[in-house]
């Protein structure tokens, strides 16, 4: 649910970024994550990393590149260059049209089919969790849909994002007003608790989820992510080019298992990008399923 780079970032005063230092960092940023930024964006670079230059102390965007491959920091350095590089504009529940179609279609399926089958266990990845507002609305969702039933099932939601600080404040799972712009008021109510710097997430719905920092453009980490019922990446892979996309979504389709769903955000498609999803269309989405 995170996005690359906020289209209302305001321009500050600050180092300047030439072209060849701009695909100098689009390179690095590219190789490391798989987002690619277009030279017509190369304002919000200087937008977004002049002023974490300026606090190591280094002069130019050149100096920054070179901090980044070569500094005995570098690695701790990453976390914050993604940090930097990804926006995350969320909330809980997002995209409502979508979710109702999802609940109503995707998950009453797949919660019939695995009671048909004797098996009362749900395993669904979030990728690109941003700061938890994602999975926390789908274990809600199927809190709501199980109720009373819910003990007697496995859930295990595997939310990942590329940002540490994203991750450390999902798991924090204290949040502002502006989180719940799309909530309904009962539902807050029901699941979270009021303090006094915001409202608190209900272990009922944290103990369902479980977060972890993580790269899509990692395939040895995403082989380890546990096989999946239903995989959501909502607004993500549009910040990918055609080869990333290809590759991650390929991760998506290994680690479903049979009859299982891929949920993108609704102005994705998989149109060019794979054939090995049956697209199942749906008022509001459209749920692509592994067939097999």
């Amino acid at each position: 649910m995170g996005s690359l780079f906020s289209k209302s970032v305001s321009l500050r005063k600050g180092l300047q970024i030439s072209d060849d230092e701009f695909i100098q960092l689009r390179d690095f940023i590219y190789e490391k994550t798989g987002i690619f930024v277009d030279i017509k964006r190369k304002y919000l670079f200087e937008s977004r990393f002049s002023k974490r230059i300026e606090q190591l102390g280094l002069t130019s965007f050149a100096d920054y590149v070179t901090y980044l491959k070569f500094d005995t920091n570098k690695n701790r350095e990453l976390n914050k260059l993604f940090e930097l590089v990804t926006t995350n504009e969320t909330s809980f529940y997002r995209d409502v049209k979508q979710l109702e179609a999802f609940t109503k279609n995707v998950l009453k399926q797949k919660l019939d089919e695995q009671r048909k089958a004797g098996k009362l266990e749900l395993n669904i990845w979030s990728a690109g969790c941003s700061s938890g507002e994602e999975p926390y609305t789908l274990a809600m969702l199927i809190l709501e849909t199980l109720r009373l039933e819910t003990p007697k099932w496995r859930i295990k939601i595997t939310a990942v994002d590329l940002s540490q600080a994203m991750i450390d404040k999902a798991k924090n799972g204290l949040y502002q007003e502006y989180a719940f712009k799309t909530t309904p008021d009962d539902i807050r109510q029901r699941y979270f608790s009021k303090e006094a710097d915001g409202w608190r997430i209900k272990p009922a719905v944290s103990r369902l989820v479980t977060f972890q920092q993580m790269n899509l453009n990692d395939r040895i980490a995403l082989k380890r992510i546990p096989r999946s019922h239903i995989v959501f990446c909502r607004n993500v892979i549009i910040y990918f080019d055609q080869d990333m996309k290809k590759r991650v979504v390929s991760a998506f389709y290994d680690n479903l298992l049979p009859n299982g769903f891929l949920m993108l955000g609704h102005s994705e498609t998989l149109h060019k990008i794979s054939q090995t999803f049956k697209p199942i269309y749906h008022p509001g989405t459209i749920a692509y399923q592994k067939e097999g």
